[in-house]
């Protein structure tokens, strides 16, 4: 791992370690995670040696983002394949951890169908694997560039909006390297901006429940250097009505096929800011997470998750005792805090309403960047031409 990250700006501290990648040990091939539920007090790591491992990892945000999501759900279909499961079944289990997630079912899906492939040319059980296997690094290597191309055309469109650089953006959720084979979506736009000198300041959305913000873009931008600070969701506003808001830059789980964008709950609420205040609102995506297939907002499905996340501070998962899942602990984070113990903060018996993902509609979105190019203004049209561009470019 050391070589990959060997490359650090001057000042900076090192990279995290990589969310995610394959391993083949004596006894096996396994898919190892960096578990982010426990960061930033521990850089800890999750092996998984078989699909329900992978899938619980994914349901409990120990591996989240949806192109990472996309990455993890192409090694599962390897590691079932490999292993000698029923890849059908594996496959079906995988695409179902997350709903909203559209990145993760074309992951799967795409892995699947190299299975498929592989073996209705007559491969045996190994060469398909072998044949699955080579998918997904392939897709995890096209996830890096189209990260590297949508942070050029990110910060080009910056510049465009904001001359005379000095940028203050603000962002939501994370988006940087934790959740992609690169460096990120919106976050990679950012730490653009922040390598060649125009990013005057980065504000982090706290991002409630699970405090995504707090907890991994505040631990991302420290470890490039990026000045930054950290404010509660409901602060957003003040800082727009004080002028200190240049940009918003946000990521993306599935943008349907009207450009309405499902993407962290809270993001909305910044959208409708942000078109009160004339300060641009940037969607940054990979061309996968458009889902043609999806209509419009309305038709998003959006995941519901446990009030227990609203009703209780975060805590550290439990030690690790699911079945087909081991723990490896990696070097601890430089000045990292200690983890927060779990404590109601709701009398019990409290509902909560707790959606993963709120539905921003294109009228609130100034434009999509994707790594084929910036659809602005954002609508049903300009996204079609988008994907049609993207299919004529894979097959060329």
């Amino acid at each position: 791992m050391a070589d990959q990250y060997a490359q650090t700006l001057d000042g900076e501290q090192p990279p995290a370690p990589g969310p995610l990648r394959w391993e083949e040990p004596p006894e096996g091939p396994v898919v190892v995670v960096l578990d982010q539920r426990r960061l930033p007090a521990e850089e800890a790591e999750l092996v998984c040696t078989d699909v329900p491992a992978l899938v619980d990892a994914i349901r409990t945000l120990a591996v989240r983002g949806a192109p990472l999501l996309g990455i993890a759900g192409a090694y599962g279909v390897a590691l079932a394949a490999a292993r000698g499961y029923d890849v059908a079944e594996a496959a079906s289990l995988l695409e179902g951890a997350r709903p909203t997630a559209v990145n993760l079912g074309y992951g799967v899906r795409r892995a699947a169908e190299a299975y498929g492939t592989a073996v209705g040319r007559g491969a045996d059980v190994q060469q398909a694997a072998v044949a699955v296997l080579a998918e997904a690094r392939r897709l995890h290597r096209e996830d890096a560039e189209a990260s590297e191309r949508m942070a050029r055309h990110g910060l080009a469109l910056l510049d465009e909006l904001l001359p005379g650089g000095s940028h203050r953006i603000l962002t939501h959720c994370n988006t940087g390297r934790l959740i992609s084979g690169g460096e990120g979506t919106a976050f990679a736009v950012a730490l653009a901006a922040h390598r060649v000198g125009r990013l005057r300041h980065l504000w982090v959305d706290e991002t409630r429940p699970l405090l995504q913000g707090a907890r991994l873009t505040a631990y991302e931008a420290a470890r490039n250097g990026m000045a930054h600070t950290l404010l509660t969701d409901n602060a957003a506003g003040s800082l727009f009505a004080s002028g200190e808001v240049d940009a918003v830059l946000i990521g993306a789980d599935r943008i349907a096929a009207d450009g309405s964008v499902a993407n962290k709950v809270g993001s909305y609420p910044l959208a409708v800011l942000a078109r009160y205040h004339h300060v641009p609102f940037i969607v940054v995506a990979p061309i996968t997470t458009v889902d043609p297939a999806t209509r419009d907002g309305a038709s998003i499905e959006v995941e519901q998750r446990s009030g227990r996340e609203v009703t209780e501070l975060p805590a550290p998962p439990a030690p690790v005792t699911v079945t087909g899942v081991t723990a490896r602990s990696v070097p601890r984070a430089p000045g990292a805090a200690s983890g927060v113990s779990g404590a109601l903060v709701a009398p019990v018996g409290t509902r909560a309403y707790n959606p993963a993902f709120d539905v921003t509609p294109p009228e609130l979105v100034t434009a999509v960047v994707t790594e084929e190019g910036v659809v602005s203004p954002v609508t049903g049209a300009g996204i079609a031409e988008l994907c049609a561009r993207s299919r004529q470019v894979t097959i060329s």
